[in-house]
């Protein structure tokens, strides 16, 4: 689903475990609780996405455009590399 054009897409409680998603157009989408663990994220567009509740342990957001603001209502960012690359603790 790298480079996939998902926006506007109601993903809500989706199991993403290890998805692909490099790329992705995912702005406007609806990710509340979604499990995006281990998920490949670089590059995406998360703009105005909708990440409350999301579980965001180990993925790789390296330049995802994406605010503090978004990345604080996640459920877990644990182990996650966040879009400057530095390591979510």
């Amino acid at each position: 689903m790298s480079k996939a054009d998902l926006k506007w897409a109601r993903l809500q409680k989706a199991k993403l475990v290890l998805a692909d998603l490099n790329d992705a157009n995912l702005s406007d989408a609806n990710l509340r609780m979604a499990d995006l663990s281990r998920a490949k994220l670089a590059s995406t567009d998360l703009s105005r996405a909708e990440l409350s509740g999301a579980d965001l342990r180990m993925a790789d957001l390296t330049g995802a455009q994406v605010t503090d603001k978004q990345l604080a209502q996640a459920k877990s960012l644990k182990g996650a590399i966040m879009p400057d690359g530095t390591m979510h603790r």
